[in-house]
């Protein structure tokens, strides 16, 4: 569960697009902490902000205003205030993300975009990113499709591959956009227990955008964002814990 001590902390901030009259501004003054061992969601109707305030929040677009604060070594530092090769490496050490795309590499199986995270992202042995691509794929209920290529699978299917991508270098965050949208309740249900797991058993911080309210079960606190402005509802975190969860917390 987690812990009291926040492990990132958006402060006052907002974003706009465009210019003159059409001028958008999805996110006004937004401030949140994430924690620890906490999985969160952060939902709200289509053009929100949602998918604008979890990129300013990985690292991935820059806010017109404010800050975003992560803990790194023990030192809480400004993402927007380092240096871009800074960023990247701390995105590459730190950060998993799930794209509401996809984002697969058209060339490589399944497999593969699983073991070239470890492989070139973390160093792992050959040998040991196989074993691990294999059990995640296992998990994910892709155990026979490994072989294949991206063009081959379906969009849950991609979905399933992307999900495993960012979990299997433990990340200490993972964002995620919309996971559930491409799979059925019984896959989307596994992968939300995948990534409560991955919060409350191995310490990530995770945030989850989504519009399923199905998933508010699992989750430890909820935000909605509206016309730019946040709020957050404490959420009762569910007791669905199954299997899956379990396998995940032996996975090396």
């Amino acid at each position: 569960m987690s812990e009291d001590k926040p492990t990132m902390r958006g402060i006052h901030v907002s974003k706009s697009f465009g210019d003159g009259t059409g001028r958008t501004t999805p996110l006004r003054d937004v401030t949140l902490e994430l924690h620890r061992g906490q999985l969160a969601v952060l939902m709200g109707p289509s053009g929100s902000g949602k998918s604008t305030l979890l990129a300013i929040l990985s690292g991935l677009l820059e806010p017109d205003a404010g800050q975003v604060l992560v803990m790194d070594d023990g030192v809480e530092r400004n993402i927007w205030n380092m240096t871009r090769a800074e960023r990247e490496d701390y995105r590459l050490r730190q950060a998993g993300f799930i794209f509401q795309g996809y984002n697969l590499f058209p060339s490589l199986t399944a497999r593969q975009q699983l073991e070239i995270v470890l492989r070139w992202g973390v160093g792992t042995p050959v040998r040991e990113a196989r074993k691990r691509a294999d059990e995640i794929l296992s998990l994910l209920g892709l155990g026979n499709k490994g072989h294949m290529f991206p063009a081959q699978m379906s969009g849950g299917e991609k979905q399933r591959v992307a999900i495993g991508r960012a979990l299997i270098k433990n990340p200490k965050f993972c964002f995620a956009d919309e996971p559930t949208s491409a799979l059925d309740w019984a896959y989307g249900e596994q992968v939300i227990e995948l990534l409560r797991a991955a919060a409350h058993e191995r310490g990530a911080t995770i945030l989850v955008v989504s519009h399923d309210n199905r998933i508010l079960p699992y989750v430890d606190v909820s935000y909605h964002l509206n016309e730019g402005r946040l709020v957050m509802d404490e959420a009762t975190t569910g007791s669905h814990a199954g299997i899956e969860a379990e396998s995940w917390r032996s996975t090396p």
